[in-house]
């Protein structure tokens, strides 16, 4: 996560904590949860794919690329407005690339059940 983006978080952190009547129990114990496990600090432009980087795949069967963020939608949020998808590392497409490096080809399966192959055709920090 940005630097700015672990800021946003502790604003966040501090406001909820001062005012008991925006504060969730729910959304205060994500935040801290989100903060405890930042890690800040530019990610290496090395090709692999983890959290924290803008990913790019082509779709086998159709050739159609699709790039998105891996990683938790909150901190990208925090980090500031983006039009891109953010898909968790945990999700099935996030759990079968994380790890995997450019020219990488992966099958995963969707949740609708359907096995679909991706290649990694670009994986660079985000930011």
């Amino acid at each position: 996560m940005t630097e700015a983006a672990l800021a946003a978080l502790q604003e966040e952190q501090a406001r909820l904590e001062a005012d008991p009547q925006e504060a969730t129990a729910a959304r205060l114990v994500e935040v801290r949860s989100l903060i405890r496990r930042a890690e800040t600090g530019a990610k290496p432009d090395d090709g692999l794919v983890e959290p924290g980087m803008t990913v790019t795949v082509r779709f086998a069967g159709d050739g159609e690329d699709e790039t998105f963020l891996l990683g938790e939608r909150a901190l990208f949020q925090a980090a500031g407005a983006t039009d891109l998808d953010v898909y968790s590392p945990e999700s099935p497409l996030g759990a079968a690339l994380t790890g995997r490096r450019v020219g990488d080809s992966v099958h995963y399966t969707a949740p609708n059940g359907r096995d679909i192959e991706v290649t990694v055709v670009a994986a660079t920090p985000f930011g």
